[in-house]
């Protein structure tokens, strides 16, 4: 691996070619954050496609085209003279430094070199003398001067808290969730938010009740073929079972993706084998196809 030094010089050689392309190639001249939006979410989202696959070289690929899109807003920035790529980073470093109290002390939000765990403060704000006391690391919850978190849901909650006092930061809970985030994602994050806060369940067994619940609303609308209340309740049925996920430590978004892919490769198996015999899917009957799918199911072990 590299060492700092040679990350840092890395970095400066890709900050000079994105300056020569904006101030030489037609097309690099020409975006603006308006032109570059769709492809940053294109870009984001074959990264979550690497990711997903664990495909290493596909996933330091991808991170690359991310990193471009993220500095070419600031350059674009820079040349309106609004900010640059340091003010991106100081900013970062400074809301990475507030919001972990239990690793830096508040001295270091603009340090040059800020070091962690020496610096860690007690209840108070204050650095600690008692470095060789374990608690100065990981807190104890039994010592009421210095309650740091020591797991990471603890990280969590005081994370939601931290940014509810910022004078830039979230309005209320919920409002740091972006509108903009797809569904199912969206459920799974305000539900995280919420319990970051103690509004969850206590007994994560009680949430069969609701998901049990939710079903039996959303089948008696069916039954009803009233479609606005069928289709709210399917809303709160699938926002039940996210729920359930996350209970459980299941991400729903992957498991999701997982069985797409799933049915994807399946579906492929049957389709490559109608035209292996010359006969159109349609002509098939749903039996045939359903024994190609359990044969698929076998052959590809997925």
């Amino acid at each position: 691996m590299h060492t700092k030094e040679e990350k840092m010089q890395a970095f400066g050689r890709f900050l000079d070619v994105l300056d020569a392309l904006r101030a030489n190639c037609p097309w690099d001249k020409k975006q603006t954050n308006e032109s570059l939006r769709p492809n940053t979410i294109e870009e984001t989202y074959e990264l979550c496609d690497a990711l997903i696959k664990n495909d290493v070289p596909d996933i330091c690929k991808e991170l690359g085209d991310v990193l471009l899109h993220i500095c070419f807003y600031a350059k674009i920035a820079e040349e309106k003279e609004q900010f640059d790529m340091a003010d991106v980073c100081n900013a970062l470093t400074r809301k990475m430094i507030t919001r972990h109290p239990h690793v830096y002390h508040p001295s270091q939000i603009d340090a040059e070199d800020p070091k962690p765990l020496p610096f860690v403060p007690d209840g108070l704000g204050n650095p600690r003398e008692d470095l060789g006391d374990p608690r100065a690391v990981l807190g104890d919850p039994r010592d009421g001067r210095n309650p740091k978190p020591t797991t990471v849901t603890q990280v969590l909650e005081n994370w939601e808290q931290i940014k509810l006092k910022e004078k830039d930061g979230n309005e209320s809970v919920l409002s740091g969730v972006p509108e903009a985030l797809p569904s199912l994602i969206k459920a799974y994050r305000i539900q995280d938010k919420a319990r970051n806060v103690g509004f969850d369940w206590e007994d994560r067994q009680d949430v069969w009740k609701k998901v049990r619940e939710e079903l039996d609303e959303l089948e008696a609308e069916l039954n009803k073929e009233d479609k606005e209340n069928s289709t709210k309740e399917l809303g709160d049925f699938l926002f039940s079972v996210i729920n359930a996920a996350r209970l459980y430590k299941l991400n729903p978004d992957n498991a999701l993706e997982m069985t797409n892919r799933k049915f994807i490769d399946r579906f492929n198996y049957i389709e490559a084998h109608s035209i292996k015999i010359g006969k159109p899917l349609k002509d098939m009957t749903l039996s045939e196809m359903d024994e190609l799918w359990n044969e698929a199911k076998k052959v590809l072990n997925n």
